[in-house]
């Protein structure tokens, strides 16, 4: 089960990697992102990559709620699909960012410092944090009743 969800967020996040519909581009940048991360000395770089993402991944964030005229930031919890998405996000942003070199090897650098709990998307994660913590007295406005 475990090595099928696996699969399923790589799969998800190829699919967050690639532009204009070129999927095997995509996973070519993938297998040259893990072969670049098992050239910077780690053996495993699937446990890479799933840390990567569990340290990337928030649990909480702001969302604006309109209460009588006013606008307030709102912590709430973020769904587990949203928690995905953000994270392969941020990585990859933080990836397409930087210039000088190709891709995949940003994206290896990025996967790894998140792993290490460092780097650009994980300081937007804390961002995220502080944000809902600076707005947490709005908590109040936030719906009881959520879908997930």
């Amino acid at each position: 089960m475990k090595m099928n969800q696996e699969m399923s967020m790589m799969d998800k996040f190829t699919n967050y990697v690639m532009l204009d519909g070129k999927k095997s581009l995509a996973k070519k940048i993938m297998d040259d992102t893990f072969e670049e991360i098992k050239n910077k000395g780690n053996k495993t770089p699937v446990s890479i990559f799933d840390k990567a993402l569990e340290n990337v991944m928030p649990k909480i964030e702001v969302r604006p709620k309109r209460v009588w005229g006013s606008i307030y930031q709102v912590p709430q919890e973020v769904a587990q699909k949203r928690q995905i998405f953000l994270a392969a996000k941020w990585l990859i942003e933080a990836a397409r960012s930087k210039k000088g070199a190709s891709f995949s090897k940003f994206l290896a650098i990025e996967l790894i410092e998140a792993a290490n709990e460092t780097g650009v998307a994980f300081k937007k994660k804390l961002e995220v944090y502080k944000m809902a913590d600076a707005n947490k007295a709005f908590a109040r406005f936030a719906n009881k009743k959520r879908k997930k």
